[in-house]
């Protein structure tokens, strides 16, 4: 399989990526980053940041980092204004 074969699969997965064999070492490691940056009672601490260390460079730790946080941000900043979704990525409710 290609990194792009999958893609659909892997969206329908991700709220099931713990238990999903379709996510790769590298992008557990990313989605747990993203939730530890994303949940207010988490945090990223020393031992997850070696294992992001493990899969990424520096730079791409970085980008990573600025994707994430800019997620958290439309996420905040769009339904306080009531900014509707446009349909372009649709995720199942929870």
């Amino acid at each position: 399989m290609t990194e792009t074969e999958g893609g659909l699969d892997k969206v329908a997965e991700v709220l099931n990526w713990r238990e999903s064999k379709l996510f790769t070492d590298a992008e557990r490691v990313a989605l747990e980053y993203a939730e530890a940056i994303t949940y207010t009672d988490r945090q990223v601490d020393d031992a997850l940041f070696a294992e992001v260390k493990k899969h990424f460079s520096d730079a791409q730790i970085v980008e990573l980092t600025a994707a994430i946080a800019l997620e958290n941000f439309r996420s905040k900043f769009n339904p306080t204004l009531g900014v509707e979704a446009q349909g372009f990525c649709m995720v199942p409710k929870r």
